[in-house]
């Protein structure tokens, strides 16, 4: 999987962290991690995304110290323990280029249901529908389809992919494509000019403000998740170091929002 790597091996084997999961929490505990290793010399720390449900497998085995994962904790989860870093929401996206404005959330499970198949049904300029969805494992995928009352299985996809930007780059370059991802990430593209637009949802526009308010529909924590004991005493030194007020100047250049203190 595409990982992102922050610091490097030494002969010395310094002391290191891993930190692996969900692709919309690395770039914020990527940035947090920088920090951290720039006040800790010598302490290395590796962020590696695959999806949230790799994070929670390697950190139940033991091949990272802290796992990302956007979205709560489950009933099956209780034994570990949810440190939220920020807060997110999950959009829907299509081309900048299409010509429909809004979508209700039954022409949304119509289309992902493939009951829907030209966007000439819905407004639009005669086109077949590119259906993008998550790869599973991802929990921007559990998180859509929990608010759509979906099952995987009932999805017609064209593309299935992994991380956002395999998301946003799908739709920016694919007129008749419609994706859903982190409202965070999608805000920075297209503020960068990426060929994308994000739609409302039920009839609440998908800004970081109305995440911020818990008015978005589709709003998720974005959480760093260990084991209770915290036998690495440098795994909780980092946590409580990523949740310091001091680093909300990263989450705002993320697109993320703090959550509640």
């Amino acid at each position: 999987m595409a990982g992102l790597l922050v610091g490097c091996s030494s002969a010395a084997s310094p002391p290191r962290l891993t930190l692996t999961g969900s692709s919309s929490v690395a770039p914020l505990a990527g940035e947090i991690a920088r920090r951290f290793e720039a006040s800790h010399p010598g302490v290395r720390i590796d962020v590696q995304t695959g999806g949230s449900s790799r994070g929670l497998a390697d950190l139940r085995r033991g091949s990272a110290d802290i796992g990302m994962v956007s979205r709560a904790l489950n009933s099956s989860e209780a034994d570990l323990q949810a440190t939220t870093i920020a807060l997110d929401g999950v959009a829907v996206i299509v081309n900048s280029s299409n010509p429909v404005q809004t979508l209700s959330d039954e022409q949304i499970r119509g289309i992902f249901t493939g009951r829907i198949a030209d966007w000439s049904e819905l407004g639009g300029s005669p086109a077949p529908i590119t259906v993008v969805t998550k790869a599973e494992g991802r929990s921007t995928l559990e998180v859509f389809l929990d608010h759509f009352q979906l099952d995987n299985q009932a999805i017609r996809a064209s593309v299935v992919i992994g991380d956002n930007q395999q998301g946003l780059r799908t739709v920016a370059g694919d007129p008749g494509a419609i994706a859903y991802v982190s409202i965070g990430a999608a805000t920075l593209e297209a503020q960068r000019g990426l060929a994308i637009r994000l739609l409302p949802m039920a009839g609440v526009a998908p800004t970081l403000t109305n995440v911020a308010q818990r008015r978005f529909p589709l709003a998720r924590p974005l959480n760093l998740v260990s084991k209770p004991d915290h036998s690495n005493p440098l795994a909780r030194d980092f946590l409580r170091f990523a949740t310091a007020p001091a680093n909300d100047d990263l989450l705002a250049r993320e697109a993320v929002v703090a959550p509640a203190r």
